[in-house]
């Protein structure tokens, strides 16, 4: 049995490629919201849409297609799915770019250490559905930060519970630290939180 997350996977790549479909993210009506602005991080720190009343992060993740892949993974997530729909929990997302996903070695799913363990089916079966969906958590977890707004330097954990992570600005940039990874943009400020579009994915094995 092919496993599903490979086939969704292919398919969102396909679907970025093409430009041809935005994914849906939540139960939510859209008749309240704005469409996103997407602006540049300037040198003094984020620049962000102003919060849009009633709106919360669920509403607009999906929305913006160059990151849609890891809003695909929070659908799959129902802790995170069910945080991002909760208006009294706040959450700044660190989205990581399309492309930057497509880059990794391996899929966000898999995990070297299953493979020397287990071999090429590692994924296979009900067992290897669980073992896949579990490797999909920690990859959501390990960029959501349970903190919002998330002041400059402010050292948080995010929801893997992994090590801290914090942002600087630097030379006009706005960096994700330790692993130094650029914000791209900040694509939305809502109700619950932020998304932050990076230009990198997490370190955190």
């Amino acid at each position: 049995m092919k496993l599903n997350y490979f086939a969704c996977f292919s398919t969102l790549a396909a679907t970025v490629s093409s430009q041809l479909l935005v994914l849906p993210f939540g139960r939510h009506p859209a008749s309240d919201e704005r469409p996103l602005k997407m602006d540049p991080v300037g040198p003094g720190g984020p620049s962000a849409p102003s919060a849009q009343g009633g709106v919360i992060l669920s509403d607009v993740m999906g929305k913006e297609r160059s990151v849609n892949i890891f809003a695909g993974f929070t659908r799959d997530v129902v802790s995170i799915s069910h945080r991002l729909d909760d208006s009294s929990q706040n959450s700044t997302i660190l989205a990581p770019l399309n492309s930057a996903i497509e880059k990794l070695p391996r899929k966000p799913w898999e995990d070297a250490r299953d493979y020397e363990t287990l071999g090429t089916n590692a994924y296979e079966g009900g067992d290897g559905q669980e073992r896949a969906q579990r490797n999909i958590r920690r990859f959501v977890e390990a960029h959501v930060v349970p903190s919002s707004p998330w002041q400059e330097r402010e050292k948080v954990k995010t929801l893997l519970g992994d090590r801290e992570v914090w942002w600087e600005s630097k030379d006009g940039k706005k960096l994700i630290q330790p692993d130094n990874i650029e914000v791209d943009s900040v694509a939305s400020q809502v109700g619950n939180g932020e998304v932050w579009i990076i230009r990198g994915v997490r370190n955190y094995s």
